[in-house]
């Protein structure tokens, strides 16, 4: 990639003034010692509008930009729906959970399974979500963001790895989510700005220099790739190794409105440390609520962002519009044009000026998402394992150190891991495939755990238990089978089982430590219903015209 001292002065300077502002809204007053409150929660001091970015900027990261785009190439507008469905999804948290978790008084997930259960499911969930956040979220985000840097720029994978694990190092391990979410707002500034300059692009160069032309051209080339809903043998796409694999093992068809896909959503965005978190870090209810439909209404932008690009990058390869761009595609080692380079490639015909801000777009949405995860995982540990198993009655000030270090050593881990990903095609449903072992149990757990009082500690810690053998006894006995289905088959047996034990061992009767759940516990304000109403409205008609 070409960078000009102008893309080069806008890059540094993205990269300057998020580290500034991340050490300046670091700082505490004079004579004031950062707690765990500060830390971890940000002094419960956010407004709706830094929640709803802080939301969106964790969320989205390479596996969007990068993998989104990926699947956009490969499969087209379907892969659209994680993001449509997330925007309902928002809604749902917003009024059904977020009321439990403050009335609650958590901070972390963990702690919310303690308080509901015991404290055996609390430390075993803990250790699940300790275990995805590093190995899954942290490693593939850390691979999607040097992929991008490798391809765009020519830096080695190792090198690519290890800068955007010091950068987001640099301005998150000080300052926590107080540093992590003020800093969102920015990221997602530059993120939608950038993001949308390599749409505007991506068009143009498909309807030589006609924006409105270009999508047009979109519609008419790939009409295949504008479908939300697939059916099994309807569309073939890349495996990867040179073949080719059924996308309707990818999204299988009406599933992905009224199945498994609901796991997937409900359990990201409701019991998710990292996304939650910021939440639980708002000044009130009605401002976290707030914040859930200014972010909804930015996921419903997304596709848009990260997903028409990669259509635009399979038309240009399908029509042999670009040979320079073909062969920038195509993988050095295996002679196959990857899906998942189809972002970074993009990227590398952009204009002088926009150039760099499309890079520090990317840059953003990559080291946000790096800093969320690390700041949760240290969360998690240093409130549910550390306090718990080592030091009971570690002062404040000790457990920020320690929530310090291990933001540091989960960074370290995820660098060392993320190279063993080179080998895939699609990382994004890499992500969402093995992030779903867990899924279908969590949710059943939080679920159950919210809204039936008889669920018991046992049967919890029994659906905990059963959930990654139950997935991967169907991932290896049913090959067939997608693995958004999958999931939500996984979820069914798993509340069969927790509603049999629970009325097994308690005999028909309230559990002790069953939520007391009222109608007023669910009253929203009328900005909130107003933005509610507005983003079904709008999910409603983009799945009419797609369909």
């Amino acid at each position: 990639m070409n960078f000009t001292a102008l893309d080069l002065t806008i890059f540094i300077g993205y990269c300057l003034l998020i580290i500034l502002l991340g050490y300046i809204v670091s700082r505490e007053k004079k004579g004031h010692i950062k707690d765990s409150n500060d830390y971890f929660l940000a002094s419960k001091a956010l407004p709706w509008w830094a929640v709803g970015a802080s939301l969106i900027a964790s969320n989205i990261s390479a596996e969007q930009f990068i993998g989104m785009s990926g699947s956009g190439f490969a499969l087209g507008l379907a892969i659209s729906t994680y993001e449509w469905m997330a925007a309902a999804t928002l809604i749902i948290v917003a009024i059904f959970f977020l009321p439990v978790y403050l009335k609650e008084g958590i901070s972390t997930m963990p702690q919310f399974l303690l308080k509901r259960y015991d404290s055996r499911v609390r430390t075993v969930m803990a250790v699940f979500w300790l275990l995805v956040y590093v190995f899954v979220n942290l490693t593939s985000v850390l691979y999607l963001g040097a992929l991008s840097l490798d391809t765009i720029l020519g830096v080695p994978l190792g090198y690519g790895i290890t800068g955007l694990a010091v950068f987001a190092m640099l301005y998150s391990i000080y300052g926590g989510l107080k540093a992590v979410a003020w800093t969102d707002v920015v990221q997602v500034f530059f993120l939608v700005v950038g993001g949308l300059a390599t749409t505007y692009l991506a068009l143009s160069m498909v309807g030589e220099g006609n924006v409105l032309s270009g999508f047009t051209t979109l519609l008419s080339e790939a009409p295949s790739h504008f479908k939300m809903i697939i059916q099994e043998g309807e569309m073939m796409i890349p495996d990867g190794s040179g073949g080719v694999r059924d996308a309707y093992l990818d999204l299988p068809g009406i599933s992905v409105l009224i199945g498994g896909m609901w796991v997937i959503n409900l359990n990201y965005w409701g019991f998710n440390q990292y996304i939650t978190q910021r939440a639980l870090a708002a000044k009130s209810l009605n401002e976290a609520q707030k914040g859930m439909v200014f972010a909804g209404f930015l996921k419903l932008l997304m596709p848009l962002i990260v997903v028409i690009p990669g259509i635009a990058a399979y038309v240009i390869v399908k029509e042999g519009m670009d040979v320079g761009f073909i062969s920038s595609m195509t993988d050095p080692e295996s002679g196959i044009i990857k899906s998942d380079r189809a972002y970074p490639t993009l990227l590398q015909l952009l204009p002088t000026g926009l150039k760099g801000l499309a890079f520090a777009a990317l840059t953003a949405a990559i080291v946000s998402s790096l800093a969320s995860m690390a700041n949760s995982t240290s969360t998690i540990f240093t409130l549910d394992i550390y306090k718990n198993f080592f030091d009971e009655n570690a002062s404040e000030k000790k457990q920020v150190r320690v929530g310090r270090i291990t933001a540091v050593l989960a960074f370290v881990i995820a660098a060392v891991v993320a190279p063993a990903l080179r080998q895939l095609d699609q990382a994004f449903q890499y992500i969402q495939e093995y992030t779903g072992f867990i899924s279908p149990g969590v949710f059943a757990i939080f679920v159950f755990g919210f809204f039936w009082k008889k669920t018991t500690a046992n049967a919890a810690l029994t659906a905990a238990a059963l959930t990654i053998p139950l997935s991967t006894a169907f991932k290896f006995l049913t090959p067939g089978l997608p693995f958004i289905d999958r999931m939500g088959i996984v979820f069914l047996i798993i509340s069969a089982v927790i509603i049999a034990v629970s009325l097994y061992e308690g005999k028909g009767k309230d559990h002790p430590k069953g939520i007391e759940i009222t109608k007023d516990l669910f009253t929203t304000s009328t900005k909130f219903k107003i933005g509610a109403t507005l983003i079904a409205g709008i999910l409603a008609a983009l799945y009419i015209v797609f369909w």
